[in-house]
């Protein structure tokens, strides 16, 4: 059921609407720039990795609901997903857990048994959104194995007087209503970013009917002040707040066990995600740059598993996980073209999950408390220094970083164990790659790099019965598991064709992953915490795009990957089918431009079978369509999509559910977004 916004959103959006002022000076077409590969901006095409950066006019020309969302059919990336809500990025094979999520550079700890922590911030107050494919875990250490999401919102601007942008958007398939609206507010050394976003989502229809508990509410709030000491000086304080309301995630429905439960699916009435920082940082065109901030973020989820048969839940968890870190980190300009960046990061995640279950069969009504474990702690720090070099055409980037991690809990399984449970890792991270320019269409790069990822809360600490329908057996114990990358790639742009052409092949040790193992504990099968050996990854990527006439302009991508689990000898569990897509993006008359894109993946019968035991089948290949008109005038734009135009009935590979049983994407839909700048 949809609520009504919240007092500050409401207001600061009918605000919003009210006011006008002169918009600033469009900024002039820059070369595409990332913070995230370097940790500071630089130029994709001095920059020897793989790396995405859409703006926000991107993301809301995509008309995706949240970052997972934006992210499909990206080259290297896809999408585990258990609902509308809970779209999980996937890069180059590897899931949440292998992934560095930040926003504005902040890390977010959080456990995901369901849903997804990338989506806890609206895209509507999205000023850019960055991913670094591949080990990231120099800048980033801890989870960047796989690669890192950075989440920008706007900073604060001295720029003099107010600045207004607005969205409103929706679709039909889930009758959803989306706005946002974000001001920029600045007297002399005073600056002020607020910004506002609300959605209302409805059960979405697929072609196969309306998918059940898929619509959830959303509220997110930004802000931030910034106080310019002189002129290389500034102060900020940063506020945020994003909160969901009843969110299902359906693709968990299982037959609940004992079989009188009926189907069991997990839900989270209340999810909030609230962070607040304060930083100090000093910019200017001397040689040292510095900045340094100090942030809480804490992630509070409410799951509950539902039993249809019930009418009512059979287990609830109330669950904050709060993170307080401290990062600091300088730029060095040693020569004119010799760049020296060095840092530490310090943070600490803790949680203390409190879970009741229904377990009496036939009544199921004793609710007991039944903790998976209490005071659970994961302490990081890490050091790191990276050289950015460039000697004539050529172009190299070496990073190096050490990080010690430890965990430990006051017991695990419901107080039963109280030994055993704190583990302390050391570990080393590297890269070093160089990219030349032979021509503006032709600078090959080679990328050698490692990461690696510690175990989270819940693959250390739980054990215990969960409403996805299987006993966690998790592992205080468990080791890192480390992966060494090494990428050889091409890029090239000028004015009429760009492209980025990258193969890579990826050696992970100590894989961590839930293993089905047979067993059965409190009438429930086990999934067992363990490292399982070695795996490895290797795939291809392309993507470009060519102007073929005046404003006329035709794009390609292709992803390919192949994930085998060796100590199994078969193909690793979940990975993403491969696809391609083609594309037109075109100026047609006035002030009217359109698009369209034809998207297609291929049937994927690469499947674990051992490691699995049945819970992954082949998925039927599939393809889409999508076509756009955008009308722009003065400071207004406004966009009418159709998406999913034959609506195919289909699901990705990654789709949660019983194999042969997962819920089918959305059907057609007719999408528009209006967007306002005063």
């Amino acid at each position: 059921m949809s609520r009504l916004p919240s007092p500050i959103a409401a207001g600061l959006l009918a605000g919003c609407s009210l006011l006008a002022a002169e918009a600033a000076a469009q900024e002039s077409t820059l070369p595409l720039t990332t913070v995230t590969a370097k940790g500071y901006a630089g130029e994709d095409l001095q920059t020897p990795l793989a790396a995405v950066s859409l703006s926000r006019d991107e993301l809301l020309a995509r008309g995706a609901a949240n970052a997972g969302d934006a992210l499909r059919g990206v080259p290297g990336l896809a999408v585990a997903s258990d609902g509308p809500q809970g779209q999980n990025p996937v890069i180059r094979g590897l899931k949440k857990e292998s992934i560095a999520l930040l926003i504005d550079g902040m890390r977010v700890n959080s456990a995901q048994p369901a849903g997804a922590i990338a989506s806890l911030l609206s895209l509507g107050l999205t000023d850019r959104l960055e991913v670094v494919k591949g080990p990231a875990s120099v800048l980033y250490g801890a989870g960047a194995m796989g690669g890192a999401i950075n989440i920008l919102t706007p900073q604060a601007k001295f720029v003099p007087g107010a600045q207004i942008s607005t969205s409103v958007g929706g679709d039909s398939t889930s009758d959803a209503l989306r706005a946002a609206a974000i001001a920029n507010l600045s007297q002399g050394d005073h600056a002020f970013m607020l910004g506002a976003a609300i959605a209302r989502i409805g059960d979405y229809r697929s072609p196969a009917g309306e998918v059940a508990h898929s619509g959830y509410d959303s509220d997110s709030f930004i802000g931030q002040y910034r106080f310019r000491i002189d002129g290389s000086q500034q102060l900020r304080v940063s506020l945020q707040r994003h909160r969901d309301d009843d969110v299902w995630y359906p693709g968990s429905a299982k037959p609940g066990t004992p079989p009188a439960l009926g189907t069991v699916t997990v839900r989270a009435p209340k999810q909030e995600r609230k962070l607040a920082e304060v930083g100090y940082s000093r910019k200017d065109s001397g040689t040292l740059n510095f900045d340094v901030r100090a942030y809480r973020q804490e992630v509070r989820r409410q799951i509950q598993a539902y039993a249809a048969a019930l009418r009512r839940n059979q287990s609830e968890t109330d669950v904050t996980f709060t993170t307080d870190g401290v990062d600091a980190s300088a730029n060095w300009l040693a020569h004119p073209q010799h760049l020296l960046s060095f840092g530490v990061n310090a943070w600490k995640m803790k949680a203390a999950p409190e879970r009741y279950l229904n377990n009496n069969p036939p009544l199921f009504n004793n609710h007991v408390r039944n903790d998976p474990f209490r005071d659970g702690k994961i302490d990081a720090l890490g050091l790191y220094v990276q050289d950015d070099a460039r000697f004539g055409q050529l172009n190299v980037l070496a990073g190096l970083r050490y990080d010690r991690i430890k965990g430990s809990a006051e017991s695990m399984s419901n107080g039963a164990v109280r030994n055993g449970l704190a583990r302390s890792d050391h570990a080393t991270s590297g890269s070093l790659g160089a990219i030349y320019e032979v021509s503006p269409l032709l600078r090959p790069y080679a990328n050698l790099s490692r990461g690696f990822r510690a175990g989270e809360m819940r693959e250390r600490f739980e054990a215990s019965p969960r409403g996805d329908g299987y006993y966690y057996v998790g592992n205080p114990q468990i080791r890192p598991e480390k992966a060494t990358q090494f990428e050889l790639g091409l890029k090239g742009e000028d004015s009429r064709f760009s492209y980025s052409l990258s193969a890579y092949r990826s050696s992970i040790s100590d894989y961590i992953t839930g293993r089905v193992t047979g067993a059965v504990n409190a009438g429930l099968p086990v999934k067992q915490t363990e490292n399982i050996g070695r795996a490895t990854l290797k795939g291809l990527e392309f993507q470009g795009r060519w102007q073929v006439l005046n404003q006329q302009w035709l794009t390609a991508a292709y992803s390919r990957i192949r994930g085998e689990n060796d100590d199994l000898r078969e193909p690793l569990f979940q990975m993403p089918a491969d696809e391609a897509s083609l594309g037109w993006q075109g100026r047609i008359a006035g002030g009217w431009s359109g698009d369209a894109t034809l998207r297609m993946v291929k049937r994927q019968d690469r499947v674990a079978r051992i490691f699995a035991r049945g819970t992954e089948n082949a998925t039927a290949g599939f393809g889409t369509a999508d076509i756009g008109l955008t009308y722009r005038w003065t400071k207004n734009s406004l966009r009418i999509a159709l998406k999913n135009l034959a609506d195919k009935a289909y699901h990705e590979h990654l789709t949660e559910g019983l194999s042969g049983q997962e819920i089918q994407a959305p059907g057609r839909s007719l999408a528009l977004n209006w967007q306002s700048n005063f």
